[in-house]
């Protein structure tokens, strides 16, 4: 296999050397089609250590120019080592940026209360029983809501604002895959002069 596409996917996806001429192979030769099944690879990995305790970590600041706007998150790792890396930190980093962008009011969809979500849905079912839908597809009309709720109010599942294609829940499984150790987001709290 060609040592040049070997280093270039090494240097894109941090993989071990084995492992990237392993997926050239099977891609025969294509280097965004290997990149693809490393990632895929890697999250199914990342799924399998999403239950380790994450003991250590950081906490990560961002101050939007101006200081109206701030924010501190605590990201989470398994070790030290782990925590005190470059990227551990360019991804905490990212990640209170995204918090400063988008406003979340929770981390995963789990963290929402039945109230709020029933609470929710009752308002929904107003507005669409006064613009006239019918009985049948509201049910149908409240869940696409909830979903576009989820996507909008919990961090795990707003797109990354670096690359919109990606969600913040992929971006961490990235680097648990990256990493080898499990990581989650602790807690965070979003100050902006005036609320």
């Amino acid at each position: 296999m060609n040592l040049e596409l070997i280093k270039e996917l090494r240097a894109r996806t941090g993989a071990g050397v084995s492992d990237c001429s392993k997926v050239l192979e099977e891609a025969k030769g294509d280097i965004e089609k290997a990149a693809e099944i490393l990632r895929e690879k890697g999250i199914a990995k990342a799924v399998k250590k999403s239950g380790r305790v994450t003991g250590q970590g950081i906490v990560s600041s961002y101050i939007h120019p101006g200081a109206q706007l701030g924010v501190l998150v605590e990201i989470k790792c398994e070790t030290d080592f782990v925590a005190r890396t470059d990227e551990f930190k360019n991804l905490a980093n990212d990640i209170a940026l995204q918090i400063a962008a988008s406003a979340p009011e929770y981390i995963a969809r789990e963290d929402v209360s039945e109230d709020v979500i029933n609470k929710e849905k009752e308002i929904y079912k107003k507005q669409l029983l006064e613009e006239g839908k019918p009985e049948k597809v509201i049910d149908k009309i409240i869940e696409g809501k909830i979903e576009t709720f989820y996507k909008e109010r919990c961090l795990l599942e707003i797109p990354f604002i670096r690359n919109e294609k990606f969600t913040i829940l992929d971006l961490i499984k990235e680097h648990i895959a990256k990493f080898g150790e499990n990581i989650t987001i602790g807690r965070f709290v979003r100050f902006k002069v005036g609320d």
